[in-house]
């Protein structure tokens, strides 16, 4: 397997007991609440915390992109992933991802990974994604018109990396006389390309597509529901006259690891309990906005994901049980990750090692202890 750790960069600051007097963390929370001082060290630590990871062996650290929310500080991930550059040597840096239909010219996004990927000579990998839908909340876009945004948004991306410029581009939603991004990118044709979702069918059926085969990770998803969509990712592949590698198959999950199971849980606790349900709880009309998916995919998804926009605070114990996270010493974290690996034949796991309010000292020895105790078994 190849490993990533990846980040949130929540707003550990919060002032939780005003946060519980609204409706969400996103969109309609008072900027008010948000200390820039505070948030100042919060950057500082994350940054260092993914930088630390390349000592510790990871294959890839990762940040991703949100907007008006203190769950994650990262509107801009670029910013982030060109501080990192210049901190790094080696690890690969992953932007899971960029929210295409959100921009009104993505030839911007072009250039912006174009030019990553030449400072960090070839460390870029992109993960393209929609968006979920408080971001279109955030940005006033349409979620009716999401799918469509983002196709064309890709294939926009795509051209100007590929084919030598001066071209043009016409499509519904996007129209440029003139594409001749420079700098070109650094890696030939292009930095790799994942695909972050919840699940969505089209997008499993693009993502899989022959002419892209694109590697698909599941996030925040229980592991029934991650080895039923890795299943519906490779059953796709295999409908389009190809067998799915396990580099094309992955998943993204809060990992705690410590010396026994008990101590791990009731480290992990707090953190993971404000993260399901201070920093990322959503009413479900916040998170599926009219139109942002197909009747048939709304209906798939209230079925499998009934919690979904429940008022209901979810605690540690249940989110453990269902494996939406994986918490416990490193034999039991070991055979949890293993087991799923060997259902799914998934070759990519992102880890989230620090999550809600966890602390720097248990994100250090969290991040150590998964390096030393649980990465090396399941390589």
């Amino acid at each position: 397997m190849k490993f990533a750790c990846f980040h949130l960069m929540p707003y550990r600051a919060l002032d939780f007991a005003e946060r519980a007097k609204h409706r969400s963390a996103w969109v309609v929370l008072p900027n008010s609440l948000y200390d820039p001082q505070k948030g100042a060290d919060e950057y500082e630590a994350y940054i260092n915390q993914l930088v630390s990871a390349e000592a510790l062996g990871f294959d890839i650290i990762a940040v991703n992109e949100h907007h008006q929310t203190a769950y994650g500080l990262m509107p801009a991930p670029n910013l982030i992933a060109s501080a990192l550059i210049q901190r790094t040597k080696r690890v690969k840096i992953a932007i899971l991802g960029r929210a295409l239909p959100l921009t009104n010219n993505p030839l911007t996004i072009a250039e912006e990974f174009a030019m990553l990927d030449n400072l960090s000579r070839g460390r870029i990998i992109t993960g393209f994604v929609r968006g979920i839908g408080n971001e279109y909340h955030s940005t006033g876009i349409n979620p009716h018109w999401s799918h469509e945004r983002y196709q064309e948004a890709h294939d926009l991306i795509v051209q100007a990396w590929t084919k030598p410029g001066p071209t043009s581009f016409e499509g519904e939603h996007f129209n440029l006389r003139y594409v001749t991004i420079w700098p070109r990118p650094y890696q030939t044709p292009h930095p790799q390309i994942w695909i972050p979702s919840m699940g969505s069918s089209e997008t499993v059926k693009w993502a899989a597509a022959p002419e892209r085969k694109y590697p698909f990770l599941v996030t925040f998803s229980s592991r029934e529901l991650v080895a039923r969509y890795l299943n519906i990712y490779r059953d796709q592949a295999t409908q389009y006259g190809y067998e799915a590698s396990p580099d094309q198959l992955g998943w993204a999950s809060p990992v705690y690891v410590a010396d026994t199971d008990e101590r791990a849980r009731k480290e992990a606790k707090e953190g993971i309990e404000t993260l399901f349900n201070d920093f990322l709880a959503v009413p479900f009309q916040m998170l599926l906005p009219p139109g942002y998916m197909s009747l048939s995919s709304m209906k798939n998804t209230m079925r499998m994901r009934k919690a979904l926009g429940a008022q209901k605070r979810l605690t540690m114990e249940e989110l453990a049980e269902t494996g939406v996270v994986v918490v416990g010493s490193p034999q039991t974290v070991r055979d949890q990750l293993s087991k799923l690996r060997d259902e799914t034949r998934a070759g990519k796991l992102i880890t989230m090692l620090q999550f809600g309010t966890l602390s720097d000292k248990l994100t250090k020895r969290n991040m150590e202890m998964f390096a030393s105790e649980v990465m090396p078994h399941l390589r």
